[in-house]
């Protein structure tokens, strides 16, 4: 790491622009960078900017079936499931594509007590979740004071007799100072999560206006490094996808990585993928400024997964059941399960209170669970690495010789049979079950096979929160 790359604006503009508008690659130039991500080690900037200029559908899909490959390397069948818990959508600024604007007059505002922080909490432990995702506007109501408290009340909560309790938090909230970052670490978040929205500082004006601080781009671009000064282990970042051309905002994604790496010693933790949805009161919602097709998203997520293999990539709710099904298989390793994006709608359904943007998915966490055992893929609420303290760095010198294998199969077992015993229902136990058998009888290590049976038996009997 390299302490005087901190707090750096690490975006040239011009020089990501003119990658994107090179020629297209022949199939050799394809193959030979494709080779290259099949050994794990990811691609540079000039590498993914070759892909992005791909066209031909079989050469994207050769671009895809490499993603999945990484992907079936690295991360197995597990993927893993969250919820997020919006906690006001009060705002003081006025972005153009966002219904929690300043200036949209069409939704009714809220901001969650305390009280209603617990409810919706419990709401979301009595589906199964055991991990969540704190969202809230940027407002003087929901300060990071505000946030801290909201904090100590989510894993404060309990249903089943206290057996069942959030085990971690994420949170994704507005740009803030190191000081106020030692808070938030003190309170044992998971990952800090914020969008750079897009990472073109010219035209991000045009989305964000000045008078507010969102409007101020450096300061946004560098809130990672002041949450890692901050004690921050893990970190997500985002662009949200059809405000600009996509193959900018993918290549400035890698620079953010290759910056946090070179400053920090540790890329993000997690990179998000998030389209532009309708949005009441939220004009380029309507009028997408630079659309992303449906293909083009698909080779965007397949690129990312390969340049950085190691990195969790996110998608929400945002898209449909269809398109989420398709992109587990080609890079997707995180995805969020029966979310809501209006205050207070998990506990009280009639909740009016104005979301954030439309759902593309609406199925419930059950009916997830289902679609992802029936594509045989283990639903995973593990949060074992935090508690066990592999986290940033440490996650990664695990993670890249290959060595967390060896803890994240067996952990997402573990709380897939959980949810499978205590919340699912007659069909999904069935088809989990079915999916938990196969899998174990896979397992070559005898040991590591007899420790993960003797496990899951113990879960079956009512132990719960078991974890390597």
């Amino acid at each position: 790491m390299n302490k005087s790359e901190r707090n750096k604006v690490f975006i040239d503009r011009q020089k990501l622009y003119s990658l994107i508008e090179g020629k297209i690659p022949d199939i050799n130039q394809v193959n030979t960078i494709l080779n290259k991500a099949l050994k794990l080690k990811g691609l540079n900037l000039e590498e993914v900017a070759v892909l992005l200029r791909v066209q031909d559908t079989p050469v994207i899909q050769k671009i895809m079936d490499t993603a999945r490959t990484v992907k079936e390397e690295i991360y197995g069948k597990r993927l893993v499931l969250f919820a997020p818990i919006y906690t006001g959508n009060v705002c003081i600024n006025n972005c153009t594509y966002c219904s929690f604007r300043r200036d949209n007059t069409l939704i009714k505002r809220k901001v969650l007590t305390m009280k209603e922080i617990a409810e919706e909490t419990q709401a979301l432990l009595r589906e199964g979740h055991k991990r969540v995702l704190l969202i809230c506007g940027e407002s003087k109501r929901n300060n990071t004071d505000y946030m801290v408290e909201a904090i100590r009340t989510t894993y404060a909560a309990r249903e089943n007799g206290g057996r069942d309790y959030i085990r971690r938090i994420n949170v994704e909230l507005a740009p803030m100072e190191v000081e106020d970052f030692a808070k938030l670490k003190a309170e044992k978040i998971g990952t800090y999560v914020c969008f750079q929205e897009t990472y073109d500082p010219v035209l991000y004006r045009n989305f964000h206006p000045v008078d507010t601080q969102k409007g101020n781009y450096e300061y946004r671009l560098t809130v990672m490094d002041r949450a890692m000064e901050g004690g921050i282990n893990d970190v997500g970042i985002g662009a949200l996808l059809g405000l600009i051309d996509y193959r900018f905002e993918v290549l400035a994604m890698m620079e953010h990585a290759h910056h946090l790496e070179n400053a920090f010693g540790c890329g993000p933790h997690t990179v998000s993928v998030p389209r532009i949805e309708p949005a009441v009161g939220a004009p380029n919602a309507d009028n997408i400024p630079s659309q992303v097709s449906d293909n083009d998203f698909k080779k965007l997520v397949a690129i990312l997964r390969i340049a950085l293999p190691y990195t969790g990539i996110i998608l929400s709710t945002r898209e449909n059941d269809a398109m989420r099904t398709e992109l587990i298989h080609y890079g997707i390793s995180q995805i969020s399960a029966g979310s809501r994006t209006n205050p207070g709608s998990y506990m009280h359904e009639e909740e009016q209170t104005g979301s954030q943007f439309t759902l593309g998915d609406h199925r419930t966490l059950d009916q997830m669970i289902f679609a992802l055992a029936n594509e045989g893929f283990i639903p995973s609420f593990c949060t074992g690495c935090y508690r066990k303290g592999r986290v940033g760095q440490d996650f990664m010198d695990l993670a890249k010789p290959g060595l967390i294998k060896q803890y994240c199969m067996p952990n997402a077992l573990f709380t897939f049979k959980e949810y499978l015993e205590d919340f699912a229902s007659p069909e999904t136990k069935a088809k989990g079950l079915a999916v938990i058998h196969k899998l174990v009888s896979e397992i070559e290590n005898t040991t590591l096979n007899t420790k993960i049976s003797d496990n899951l038996i113990s879960i079956e009997q009512g132990k719960r929160d078991i974890y390597f």
